[in-house]
């Protein structure tokens, strides 16, 4: 899955984060892309058509260390969250490493999660992947909100089986890092696995 750079001596990973419609995922990006050391991350690029937008960027974390000899390069992308834009979904997830699904805290948006996952699930199974086999960390955001669904609700419908999980305000930078620190943790990973340890 993973993308070789001899000449850089880099790995490159790419990780996505995935959910409804204005539940938080840009916002996410903006975010790490703020608070990442200028010298390590590439241009932040929007590629926005009148109606969707689908964010990423590029960054070399300084302190995650080498894996026989290579430095991992992160590329962080969003998914345009409207379910009519599946074909770009598609295109997005395709040489994924890992997956973030950011989740609406908000309790009338939980259908909207449901149904998210479930269009996450089936894209993957099209490229090829499982969830359950793939490197994936669950955060509900926007929990500043009155309305926001009790955290053990959330759990039960949309993270059953108990993976890394993190309550987030990503306006705030809450759980931001701590969300993509899990997800880059577990694609590590898979990499030294790969790699023969």
């Amino acid at each position: 899955m993973s993308f070789i750079n001899y000449p850089a001596r880099e790995i490159n990973c790419k990780i996505v984060y995935y959910g409804p419609g204005l539940c938080g995922k840009t916002t996410n990006l903006q975010w790490i892309y703020k608070k990442t050391n200028p010298d390590a991350k590439g241009k932040m690029i929007s590629l926005a058509t009148e109606t969707e937008r689908t964010l990423f960027f590029d960054f070399l974390p300084l302190s995650l260390g080498e894996i026989r000899g290579f430095k991992t390069r992160f590329h962080l992308y969003t998914v345009p969250g409207q379910v009519f834009y599946d074909a770009s979904r598609k295109l997005i997830l395709k040489g994924v490493d890992g997956v973030v699904f950011v989740a609406d805290s908000q309790i009338e948006r939980m259908e909207a999660n449901i149904e998210s996952i479930e269009n996450l699930k089936a894209n993957l199974i099209e490229q090829g992947y499982s969830l359950d086999a793939i490197p994936y960390v669950v955060q509900y955001n926007k929990r500043d909100l009155p309305n926001a669904a009790p955290v053990s609700e959330m759990k039960k419908l949309l993270n059953p089986n108990g993976l890394p999980d993190f309550d987030s305000v990503a306006t705030e930078g809450t759980g931001v890092f701590e969300t993509l620190k899990a997800v880059a943790k577990l694609v590590l990973i898979e990499l030294k696995k790969g790699a023969g340890g």
